[in-house]
């Protein structure tokens, strides 16, 4: 590979690496196997770069070559099975919790106006940059950080009222019983 394509390609991967690595994230769940599985993306690429005419198409071609690597290495992967006589006892792991609290954090967003939502979600949920959301907001980023510093301070002013409220009716409760 000529020293321009190998400019041409450190270039792309320092503007492109965040993007590509939420993209990473969303094929497999472990953080750290989302980053393995970026650079093995972007070796495998790094290879055949010269062979991409279009270099506007480099990110649908690296998104399918983790794609590819994924199914690859889920083909691969190691059933951990073994006979035996008797079966374990089956263990069923109770994520009614973790339910509980994206329902409640769900519920409390309602408490912020429609603009904090969004740059919350942008930047919390969909792991976007600053600069990210502030170009898809049509804001400044200093706006996006402001709005953002003032939607999380609402939200842990909800959060906690609404703690404190249920620890109330916990107490009410309990005194309820007592007398009775």
């Amino acid at each position: 590979m000529a020293q321009g394509e190998v400019l041409e390609f450190e270039e792309y991967v320092r503007t492109r690496q965040d993007a590509l690595l939420r993209s990473a994230r969303r094929l497999v769940p472990d953080p750290v196997d989302a980053q393995d599985l970026l650079q093995t993306a972007l070796v495998r690429t790094y290879g055949r770069w010269d062979g991409i005419a279009d270099k506007r198409l480099a990110d649908a071609y690296l998104r399918r070559v983790m794609i590819n690597t994924r199914t690859e290495w889920w083909r691969a992967r190691k059933l951990e099975e073994v006979p035996t006589e008797q079966l374990p006892d089956a263990s069923v792991d109770d994520s009614t919790e973790q339910h509980a609290d994206r329902a409640l954090l769900m519920d409390a967003m309602k408490v912020l106006a429609p603009k904090q939502r969004s740059v919350v979600v942008l930047r919390h949920w969909e792991q976007m940059s600053t600069e990210e959301t502030a170009a898809a907001l049509g804001m400044s980023a200093g706006t996006v950080k402001s709005t953002l510093h003032r939607a999380l301070a609402r939200l842990r002013e909800e959060l906690e009222a609404r703690e404190l409220d249920a620890r109330a009716l916990e107490r009410e409760e309990r005194e309820r019983c007592a007398a009775a």
